[in-house]
């Protein structure tokens, strides 16, 4: 069952004009003249409940203006848009009751209160029964290893910390819906780990539908199976992340170790990347030769005693993708 729905969803904001003058860029104060920017053109999609989609692209890309629409913050300027059976900006204090939210770098918690207290005022305002509450509180708590910082006010934390506090009053009142924007931003590596293992967690343990927009892939490769990619307003990928790789992923790498050192390694399909005496590392197109070819025309002309093939990562996929404008 679909718990998003996006049809034709669009947002156009209207800014004022600045016009080069002799001192250079200045706003026109006797005109009023706009251009329309576009920053969400059109997308369809739709989400099944208990899914878990990563929502990318490169910045203003309009990432952020959707979610905005989704969470009810801003109302479209066109298409329709329904969630969790609402339309957001028309129900937005029904919506929202919902809703779970964690948005990069900005807090939901009180700045000076310690977080317990920011958590106990959650709890009165979504209304969370209090056995409901303990028993969330209790399970975050171990998942998210609170308890060091919970009588600690909210300025006083670390980033990590005060992200984790974040994930933790954003589901209390178990929202069957999860919005993400850059939640491992700025983290070590450790934290980020812990925070990825969370959302696994409410993902398969609670069904939690989650979207979730990142810049670092390697959340969406640890997470995602399913990834939306988005640029200049306008939805060009929905799909599976393996049929992306598949698709767009470019060059794979075949590594051999021979036997011994040869005077000359080519080989029909390849080409030599790198050579270091018996390792030779070859690149070769997905499309026109599969690693089981090229490894058979190999092991009938030399000697090897070892091999492994590497696709090429996500984020050199997606870059790739952005900067030849592949999906278009």
């Amino acid at each position: 069952m679909e718990i998003i729905r996006a049809d034709r969803l669009a947002k156009q904001f209207h800014v004022n004009r600045h016009h080069r003058g002799v001192w250079g860029s200045v706003r026109n104060l006797f005109s009023r003249e706009y251009r329309v920017v576009k920053a969400v053109d059109g997308i369809s999609f739709t989400i099944d409940r208990g899914e878990l989609v990563g929502y990318l692209g490169p910045n203003g890309a309009g990432k952020s203006t959707t979610i905005k629409m989704l969470a009810g913050l801003l109302v479209p300027s066109g298409g329709e848009v329904v969630v969790n059976g609402r339309i957001p900006w028309r129900e937005r204090r029904e919506h929202v009751q919902g809703l779970g939210a964690v948005f990069g770098q900005r807090t939901t918690l009180w700045w000076d209160l310690p977080v317990i207290e920011s958590l106990q005022l959650l709890k009165h305002i979504y209304r969370v029964p209090a056995r409901r509450f303990q028993d969330n509180l209790e399970t975050f708590e171990a998942l998210l290893d609170l308890g060091p910082f919970l009588d600690t006010p909210v300025r006083s934390l670390s980033l990590g910390q005060r992200m984790r506090a974040d994930l933790c009053a954003a589901l209390l009142h178990d929202p069957p819906l999860l919005f993400l924007d850059e939640p491992t931003i700025g983290l070590d590596v450790v934290a980020k780990e812990r925070i990825r293992r969370f959302i696994r967690h409410v993902k398969e343990e609670r069904g939690t539908t989650v979207l979730l927009t990142t810049h670092d892939l390697a959340d969406v490769q640890k997470l995602c199976e399913r990834v939306l990619i988005i640029d200049r307003g306008r939805l060009l990928y929905d799909g599976n992340l393996d049929t992306l790789q598949q698709q767009f992923g470019g060059k794979r790498e075949l590594v051999v170790e021979f036997a011994e050192v040869y005077e000359t390694v080519e080989i029909a399909g390849a080409t030599v990347a790198d050579r270091r005496e018996r390792q030779v590392t070859y690149h070769f197109e997905r499309n026109a030769l599969s690693a089981s070819q090229l490894i058979n025309r190999l092991s009938r002309r030399y000697r090897i005693t070892d091999l492994a093939v590497r696709e090429p990562d996500v984020e050199a996929t997606i870059r790739r993708i952005y900067e030849e404008r592949l999906l278009e």
